[in-house]
């Protein structure tokens, strides 16, 4: 009955496709160690070096210690702690929020809000180059979906005028999308919502902790504060943690807990991974140095680049695989993104730099960059 697999696994691996893992055995730091070979770590979304910092793992101990290590059941069954209701406290002052709502993976808090604000009566407006888990959950939830061309705002106003028919419109997107680094432009989203009277829902997975003069994310860049109608983020790229979480009103967060099927029938995080998140804003907030170190670092890479996700684009992807293999060779590790990540022809290295990387190991880099990729 599944004859299929076999050749559509065989037809991936022709068309350089095919994905393995490589097992990590041992992270220090920017240093992680696979197959015995200490490698330096271009590719972790973990931007501020928090995910192995001494306080954080001491939190996260500390919890398992106090509630066990799994939270053993949904929140409004018996799995919510006082930390729960703490970080939820916390990322809604960070965000300039009423509230926020915490889910147990990024992916989840995508799904768990859009499925629940919009149906068959609506429409839902997209960045072309969205996160996989918006446009899954786009699809999920029986909306009208239309995708306007990347970044474009004449395209995304075309889409405006026409869609007046909708009970409602929610234009959704990336702050700062994954595999290109480039940021959404706010203003001129926020210009169009306004105008046509459309919902706004930001992803901020890569923007949280990385965009603006604090980390607050790409309101404190665009100096938008509280624009933004909803607000999603993850707690486990800048934040060095686990999950994800919805930020907005207080009755907004009010309906998604009542209403919310992946937040209703998922078990709720870990108390260590909110810990760990509690422990990562706190540092954040008291250490402006975290964030100007990553900006710093990305500077020095690349000049041009506003955030630390730098794509270099190779084209084909068996092209891309050969290359990150080179780079491994040399004692760095960087991840060949091929489709259906990014569009046919466009396979890339996608470097990472994070706050924790010395001028030394960006110096390898960019020296490793010039010979094995000559402009």
């Amino acid at each position: 009955m599944l004859e299929f697999i076999e050749q559509e696994l065989a037809d991936l691996q022709a068309r350089g496709l095919s994905r393995s893992f490589k097992s990590v055995e041992n992270i220090s730091g920017t240093k992680i160690t696979i197959n015995g070979r200490k490698l330096i770590n271009f590719c972790s979304n973990n931007y501020l070096g928090l995910a192995d910092d001494p306080q954080i793992k001491a939190q996260a101990c500390a919890a398992i210690q106090a509630f066990g290590f799994g939270a053993g059941a949904a929140r409004l069954v018996s799995g919510n702690t006082i930390l729960h209701d703490q970080l939820e406290e916390k990322l809604a002052r960070f965000k300039n929020r009423a509230a926020a709502l915490t889910f147990s993976t990024g992916y989840l808090a995508n799904l768990g809000v859009i499925n629940t604000l919009v149906n068959e009566n609506d429409t839902i407006i997209i960045d072309r180059l969205n996160h996989a888990s918006i446009i899954d959950a786009c699809r999920l939830s029986r909306a009208k979906l239309q995708v306007y061309e990347h970044l474009n705002m004449t395209s995304l106003e075309k889409i405006l005028q026409r869609s007046a028919k909708f009970r409602q419109r929610l234009i959704v997107t990336d702050a700062v999308f994954s595999m290109d680094g480039d940021i959404a432009p706010l203003p001129e989203i926020i210009k169009l919502a306004k105008a046509y009277q459309a919902i706004t829902l930001v992803d901020e997975a890569h923007s949280t902790g990385v965009l603006g003069e604090t980390g607050q994310g790409i309101e404190e860049y665009f100096g938008l504060t509280g624009q933004i109608d909803i607000i999603m983020g993850t707690l486990s790229k800048a934040l060095g943690s686990l999950g994800g979480f919805i930020a907005g009103s207080q009755k907004l967060i009010d309906y998604l807990r009542n209403k919310s099927r992946p937040f209703i029938y998922t078990t709720a995080l870990p108390p260590s991974a909110c810990a760990a998140a509690l422990a990562a804003l706190k540092l954040i907030e008291e250490d402006s140095c975290l964030v100007r170190n990553l900006k710093r670092n990305t500077t020095l890479l690349s000049p041009q680049s506003a955030t630390p996700i730098i794509p270099v684009i190779i084209g084909q992807a068996d092209q891309a695989v050969a290359l990150a293999e080179k780079f491994f060779d040399r004692g760095i590790f960087l991840s060949a993104i091929r489709p259906p990540t990014v569009p046919a022809g466009s396979s890339r290295l996608r470097i990472t730099v994070t706050a924790a990387h010395t001028k030394e190991e960006i110096a390898c880099l960019a020296s490793s960059l010039q010979e094995l990729i000559p402009a």
